[in-house]
């Protein structure tokens, strides 16, 4: 019996160590999310990304292995506003932890803590897909980004008490060089302000917002709906004397609509990447903005 004790006590020793220096755990529901928290954790963060750029968040399945990452994460770090509604809720009920739950310091849903935009004033099912919260994609506003940057540090600093300062010194340095790429960024959104595009999804407005393009239509008459030859014909009609520059469409989005506008008014389409891994040129948030921008500055200099 002695023997037992002293060797659980000489297994326990021997664990604390590594149980102390273990990796925080992050599930991010979106690759944007998940390149944040690497940004901010570092060599002390697991991150998984439960999608990828060419996947559109809202049709995914709720697979075992993403109920094994959520079980074993200590942070779940997603976009929120209903983004997620077809298969989070599925995880969080299979296999979430107490700390990742609706109130606890692992839960972050990232429209909880920016302003949202084009929240609905009537909900309706014959509207299509529209989130109750709002528009979830908040990520496409670099303020937005920033704001979430002090939002995810404060929470590794209560999660893991030990490694706050490295998590501290990780955050001045992501705010120093985020900054300074946001200056730049402004400078070439100043010549692009005022620029027309069409959109295929409305999911673009933080970033119509952000760098002051003018959406003249959008090709989906009812939001995640096709939409219909008669609206394509409203909506060429629309644009063919607006001076739109762009279609704007996401990878993960149908290419005919665009395809077929393109081919009646000469208007080039532009796959913007979106999101993280969108393009191979997007391979982080700050290659995210540098791209986007660079597509449209090539749309608006062809057209």
């Amino acid at each position: 019996m002695r023997r037992t004790a002293l060797a659980a006590a000489l297994a326990a020793a021997l664990l604390s160590p590594a149980m102390a220096n273990a990796q925080v755990r992050i599930l991010a529901c979106e690759p944007e999310w998940a390149a944040l928290a690497e940004e901010i954790g570092g060599e002390d963060v697991v991150v998984h990304s439960a999608t990828h750029g060419g996947q559109d968040a809202h049709y995914i399945r709720a697979r075992p292995s993403l109920i094994a990452k959520v079980r074993r994460a200590k942070i779940l770090f997603c976009s929120g506003a209903d983004l997620e509604v077809g298969w989070l809720p599925v995880l969080m009920q299979r296999g979430a932890g107490r700390i990742v739950q609706p109130g606890q310091p692992g839960h972050i849903m990232a429209a909880d803590h920016v302003e949202v935009l084009e929240r609905p004033e009537v909900l309706d099912r014959s509207l299509g897909d529209i989130h109750p919260g709002g528009n979830p994609h908040v990520h496409l506003d670099p303020g937005n980004i920033a704001i979430l940057a002090r939002l995810l540090t404060e929470r590794l600093e209560q999660i893991d008490p030990d490694r706050a300062e490295a998590y501290r010194q990780r955050l001045a340095s992501f705010q120093a060089r985020w900054a300074d790429a946001v200056a730049g960024w402004r400078e070439r959104t100043e010549k692009l302000r005022g620029m027309k595009v069409v959109v295929h999804h409305k999911a673009w407005v933080y970033l119509l917002r952000w760098a002051e393009l003018e959406r003249v239509a959008v090709l989906e008459r009812v939001s995640g709906i096709p939409p219909t030859a008669s609206h394509l014909v409203e909506v060429l009609e629309l644009v063919r004397n607006s001076g739109a520059r762009a279609i704007l469409r996401a990878p993960f989005e149908p290419e005919d609509a665009s395809e077929w506008l393109s081919g009646k008014t000469g208007i080039p389409v532009v796959e913007l990447p979106f999101t993280v891994g969108g393009s191979p040129e997007a391979g982080d948030l700050f290659s995210l903005f540098d791209s986007t921008l660079a597509l449209l500055e090539e749309a608006r200099d062809r057209s």
